[in-house]
């Protein structure tokens, strides 16, 4: 009897039980099948991607076999019997420097502090947002053309045909020759310069440099920062045909003076340049001029013998130097800094007397968006 009300007591209970347990019987089938719904609908995503993935690679494919065939019709354009390729190379910027000519301009970068230059891109071809970044760095390289070599002729024409000389004098060996990879002459097969110089300034887009050994109007092909942890090695070594000038200066001179009469005419000529220069006044000037001279920028030949016209040309081993004969042994050589003409002497001794500057009229100068010392100041300030 007990049973039977005992029974009767938890039926309400049982059944909640077995109400719980049949919904949630309900709810774990209902997820299942949610759950199969979702993996079905990931697999058909799943493939939808590789399929995407598929095509992209497919196309990168298809774009690489077009570039090469693309390359390959090229160079059957541009190549020669022996099998080379030559490939276009566009500047992609203009230097303005201090340095009018090549002559004077330093034979390495950073030995002149003060000499100053701003590297203009063209805007039609590099936007100025390539630059951004750079001012964070205090120095970088720079690749270039030596577009006034007086041997360029050659190198248009057939390699076969160019007669380019393998071996070219050097200064510190007295006249000696060694092959022209072993120097940094600048009349190579291929006439691409390297130089380094300190950034000074970013605006826009140009850049200010100094302690360049560019030539005003020389043509860029590439800028690249540089990383002291990878392009200063440590434990470099040199032949011993360049230890001597790199311990001991010697292309240095051994004095550089200044005529009572120089700070005079070059005042006057400072008048007519003032507003394309670099420089913020004729003594500051005259700083570089004496920096640019304390090394003999002579080539070996003029060292060892006068000369009898007015202008030595290069013949592809030394760069060209302006010179006037007064008597045999009495030379009077000239140095084209931003546009004006100094005159000075050397004797056997390496003393330097710098004796007159005059306006030259027959240089050709950048003039367009030329950098004036006020524009440099404004880099500086804004960078």
């Amino acid at each position: 009897m007990a049973s039977v009300q005992n029974l009767k007591l938890w039926s309400p209970t049982v059944k909640l039980t077995l109400a719980i347990f049949a919904t949630a019987l309900s709810t774990i089938y209902m997820w299942r099948k949610h759950l199969k719904v979702v993996k079905n609908r990931v697999q058909e995503l799943e493939k939808s991607l590789n399929a995407a993935l598929e095509k992209c690679a497919s196309e990168r494919k298809g774009r690489i076999r077009a570039q090469q065939a693309l390359r390959k019709a090229l160079s059957g354009h541009n190549s020669d019997k022996s099998g080379f390729t030559s490939y276009p190379m566009t500047p992609i910027a203009t230097v303005q420097s201090c340095f009018s000519t090549r002559n004077g301009t330093p034979r390495q970068p950073l030995l002149i502090p003060l000499a100053r230059a701003c590297l203009v891109l063209d805007p039609s071809q590099i936007p100025p947002a390539t630059l951004e970044g750079l001012s964070g760095f205090s120095h970088c390289w720079i690749l270039y053309v030596f577009h006034l070599n007086t041997d360029l002729e050659k190198l248009w024409g057939k390699p076969t045909n160019s007669k380019f000389k393998a071996k070219v004098r050097v200064p510190r060996l007295k006249g000696g020759k060694m092959g022209v990879f072993a120097t940094r002459s600048p009349h190579r097969p291929c006439p691409i310069g390297l130089t380094v110089a300190k950034i000074e300034g970013v605006h826009g887009c140009m850049v200010s440099l100094s302690g360049v050994d560019l030539v005003d109007g020389t043509p860029v092909l590439d800028i690249k920062p540089y990383l002291p942890y990878s392009d200063s090695i440590k434990g470099a070594t040199v032949p011993e045909w360049l230890e001597e000038e790199c311990n001991a200066k010697a292309l240095a001179v051994s004095t550089v003076d200044f005529s009572p009469s120089f700070f005079e005419s070059l005042s006057l000529c400072w008048a007519t340049m003032e507003k394309q220069s670099f420089y913020s006044s004729p003594s500051e000037l005259q700083c570089l001029i004496e920096q640019v001279l304390s090394w003999d920028i002579r080539s070996f030949s003029q060292q060892n013998r006068p000369h009898t016209s007015t202008v030595i040309e290069g013949d592809g081993e030394s760069e060209t130097q302006e010179i006037s004969l007064c008597s045999d042994r009495d030379v009077a050589y000239h140095l084209i800094l931003e546009g004006i003409d100094v005159s000075y002497r050397i004797d056997v001794d390496l003393n330097v007397m710098v004796e007159k500057a005059a306006v030259s009229f027959n240089i050709e100068r950048v003039t367009s968006n030329r950098c004036s010392h006020m524009m440099w100041g404004d880099i500086q300030g804004i960078s």
